[in-house]
């Protein structure tokens, strides 16, 4: 049932989001979609990697126990699954009692240093669901966030993604700053970019000054 359910992804005989209800009304059938994430069929390796990205966000309890799946995606050499990934991994976290994600942090965040900006922005953007649901890595977690402001630009990593990062950057330290110990390194960091000419990363920066730089 299960190999034929996800078949129907290839045809559009079944949506990502029926698959989806299919997957919360019976979750034995994670273990096909995970399988099928494997497929040489791209509708069919893209829709289930959608399906376990969403529910991740809605029931990342039923997508623990298949932690060690989602750190070998890291590793894919189709980059949307990495993406991906770092996406369920993050969510994961939030019931990640066995604090499985200490054993991964390294690698997770030597993502950092890619040459594509949406595999950078997908690290800094869910960094601060890690910090809040991992409060013990708060410290580790600034220190990788601060290394942002020197990122080198590149052939995928242009001056203007370089502020796109910056800005979810910003969204990232604004979730956890509360618990931040290096309060001043981190101020410091968001003051460059008030000036921005990125209106809106010049915009969130200012509002972060004012709400915390007192």
């Amino acid at each position: 049932m299960g190999d034929a359910l996800v078949e129907k992804l290839a045809d559009k005989s079944v949506t990502t989001a029926e698959l989806k209800a299919k997957i919360q009304r019976n979750p034995a059938l994670i273990p096909e979609v995970l399988k099928g994430v494997g497929s040489s069929k791209a509708a069919i390796r893209y829709g289930c990697s959608k399906v376990l990205l969403e529910l991740s966000g809605d029931h990342p309890e039923l997508l623990y126990p298949h932690w060690d799946f989602f750190v070998t995606l890291l590793d894919s050499k189709y980059r949307i699954l990495t993406w991906n990934a770092l996406a369920i991994i993050a969510q994961l976290t939030r019931v990640d009692t066995q604090k499985k994600f200490d054993s991964v942090f390294e690698q997770y965040f030597s993502f950092l240093q890619d040459e594509y900006m949406v595999t950078v922005a997908n690290v800094v953007g869910n960094s601060g669901i890690i910090a809040k649901t991992q409060p013990h890595l708060v410290p580790r977690i600034t220190g990788e966030l601060l290394k942002v402001g020197q990122l080198k630009t590149g052939r995928h990593l242009t001056a203007e993604c370089r502020l796109v990062i910056a800005e979810k950057t910003v969204e990232s330290f604004n979730m956890f700053f509360d618990k931040v110990e290096n309060k001043q390194a981190v101020i410091a960091l968001v003051q460059q970019w008030c000036t921005s000419r990125r209106k809106s990363l010049a915009e969130k920066a200012q509002r972060f000054v004012q709400r915390w730089g007192r």
